[in-house]
């Protein structure tokens, strides 16, 4: 089974960056594609960013792009999430996610993703 950890969530100021982290354990995901969602408060989750199995891939929400960038390290089995410029509307409890099948493309559909991370909170001050 998969474990998959998020750190890096934070305060921060409008108009600041942070850096999140996934760090995968249990097998390999080196094959497998990876995405961010966030739920913002009072709302229901929604996709982020999402990477290929190869890195060679990305997708973004349109309220993210041009300002977050996804990638993954496949020999620390890793995912991270570059957000820059952040926004009020940034704030969210950030979950990582990972396919159970090889060689996705990353997905912007959260039904495809079979592992979970328990979050982390992303708060943005205005």
């Amino acid at each position: 089974q998969v474990q998959l950890a998020e750190s890096g969530g934070g305060l921060v100021q409008a108009g600041g960056s942070l850096r999140l982290s996934c760090a995968a354990s249990g097998r390999s995901l080196r094959l497998n594609a990876m995405a961010w969602f966030r739920q913002p408060p009072g709302k229901e989750r929604e996709f982020v960013a999402a990477i290929s199995w190869s890195g060679a891939k990305a997708n973004y929400a349109d309220s993210v792009k041009g300002r977050f960038t996804i990638s993954r390290d496949n020999d620390r089995n890793a995912a991270f999430l570059h957000m820059n410029a952040l926004r009020s509307e940034d704030t969210g409890v950030y979950y990582c996610a990972a396919e159970k099948n090889d060689y996705g493309l990353g997905s912007v559909r959260e039904v495809v993703y079979d592992f979970w991370g328990q979050g982390t909170q992303v708060t943005v001050s205005s």
